[in-house]
């Protein structure tokens, strides 16, 4: 069990200083330093700490927008955290998941981000059917045309019988579901 420190700013003007001294007086085992945005999705210092750390380490950060800027990129992270057994300490708001009031704070965390997750596909159900009757409803964009060339191969070599579907996908680049999608448009059975 590790107790990793991550200190962050947004930019390579900026000073770590005072979160270093801040994670040092808490006694972590090892620190973790970034200098980019915290709206940026990938922040590649983080995304390897969690990527390493095992079931019972865990991460402390000196203010909760140190791990990102948007609520939702925070719920997710925290409930991946949470999914693999790794604690979070949060120190200017006293948050420990190590303890049973952190571990209640995760629980109320994970219900707004499922709430949000909601509302958001809420607003989209609702955004697609006003362009739906307004008539500027497309659907999604195809990623694949008939014209396309590699989608072509895939339906020859599924047509000629030599080779299995995974192999297919994996020679011509073709998703399984896109190329059984054409397939079934073109009346071309795909039980064998």
């Amino acid at each position: 069990m590790v107790i990793y420190g991550y200190a962050r700013v947004s930019t390579q003007e900026q000073n770590l200083g005072t979160q270093l001294q801040q994670l040092g007086r808490y006694g972590v085992d090892e620190i973790i330093q970034e200098k980019i945005s915290g709206v940026a999705k990938d922040k590649p210092e983080l995304d390897a700490l969690i990527e390493r750390m095992q079931d019972g380490d865990t991460i402390v950060v000196t203010r909760m927008d140190r791990l990102g800027r948007s609520t939702l990129q925070l719920l997710e992270l925290v409930e991946e955290l949470s999914e693999r057994g790794i604690d979070l300490v949060i120190m200017d708001l006293n948050i420990d998941t190590r303890t049973p009031t952190g571990k209640f704070f995760l629980t109320v965390m994970a219900g707004f981000s499922e709430m949000e997750r909601s509302l958001i596909k809420e607003k989209q159900r609702n955004g697609v059917e006003m362009a739906k009757q307004e008539g500027k409803y497309k659907g999604r964009v195809k990623r694949y045309t008939d014209k396309h060339a590699g989608l072509q191969h895939a339906i020859t070599l599924f047509q000629e019988g030599k080779h299995t579907v995974k192999q297919i996908c994996e020679i011509t680049k073709i998703g399984r579901s896109s190329l059984y999608r054409e397939l079934k448009a073109k009346g071309i059975s795909h039980n064998k």
